[in-house]
């Protein structure tokens, strides 16, 4: 296996991102591996990992995600833990809330709910690579949990708020959104839930 660039006129980045939707696409995010990317793409695993660094972020630039999980989780987990919800939900509507992102956001949403397929990747990255890994980050029982119940209120919002665009919801500002929102997903995260 070529250990760097191809030679010549080549796009090699954009070739891994190709390979990368392709393996995504036939195993879901949890079958496809950097190591089979690199051999779909031609090229050594090492490059894989220099180009995009992990899994998640990978699978965030091949589906086109306007999320970088390794950026976003240190800033959301650092902090106060009782606040962590509000921390949570105020990143959420950030990235729903500025029109660039927002598109992708909505591409991606309504992708997952036409195509089983892009359902499935979706929601394994968003239960592992973002909610699950806040959720990791606490000292609490059933992480796994935990963290679906957060995506599912997230999600629900995003749905009703940009998708389907229910009034008031839709307008409501964000600021009010955060404090009607983070109470739940805050007891989702350090709370008794059941």
């Amino acid at each position: 296996m070529p250990a760097g660039r191809r030679k010549g006129n080549s796009d090699t980045r954009q070739e891994v991102l190709d390979a990368a939707r392709d393996c995504f696409a036939a195993s879901g995010y949890d079958g496809a591996t950097i190591r089979a990317v690199a051999a779909k793409a031609g090229v050594d695993p090492a490059l894989v990992h220099h180009f995009f660094g992990s899994k998640a972020d990978l699978f965030a630039a091949a589906m086109e995600l306007p999320v970088n999980p390794s950026e976003l989780i240190p800033s959301i987990v650092s902090g106060d833990v009782d606040e962590l919800g509000q921390r949570i939900v105020r990143a959420f509507l950030s990235l729903w809330e500025e029109p660039k992102t927002r598109r992708r956001m909505l591409a991606v949403l309504k992708s997952a709910v036409r195509h089983e397929a892009a359902a499935t990747m979706l929601r394994m990255f968003l239960t592992r690579e973002l909610f699950g890994a806040v959720a990791k980050t606490l000292d609490a029982p059933d992480a796994g949990l935990r963290a679906n119940l957060v995506g599912s209120q997230l999600v629900g919002l995003a749905m009703a708020r940009y998708v389907i665009k229910v009034q008031p919801l839709a307008g409501a500002s964000p600021e009010a959104l955060v404090a009607a929102y983070a109470p739940a997903v805050q007891r989702y995260l350090t709370g008794k839930i059941a």
